[in-house]
């Protein structure tokens, strides 16, 4: 029951990113909607599937270890996108003000 929570839950994660790939304006947006949604979807999914396999151990360990490799690598490919969309000229355009909200 439990991997099945961890799964629905990946999948969900996973429709939410492509929906706010879908629907955020520029490029910085929707690369955080990508990277936040699929990290954690893929997680979800990986770990449902680590609960769920009839497999040896050896197979649940590397299942676990490509997690940790998720965690890891995907927030360094999109900094690393995001900082070359930086470089090659494109601004963002939604602006957000943090100072504004403090002070109306």
């Amino acid at each position: 029951m439990l991997e099945i929570i961890f799964l629905l839950f990946g999948y969900s994660m996973m429709f939410f990113g492509a929906l706010g790939v879908i629907r955020f304006p520029d490029v910085y947006t929707r690369l955080h909607a990508a990277t936040k949604c699929d990290t954690g979807g893929a997680m979800g999914i990986v770990f449902g599937l680590a609960l769920m396999a009839d497999a040896p151990i050896i197979v649940k360990a590397k299942l676990l270890i490509l997690l940790m490799f998720i965690a890891m690598i995907n927030p360094m490919i999109s900094h690393a996108i995001a900082k070359g969309a930086y470089r090659y000229g494109v601004k963002p355009k939604v602006e957000v003000d943090m100072y504004a909200w403090d002070n109306p």
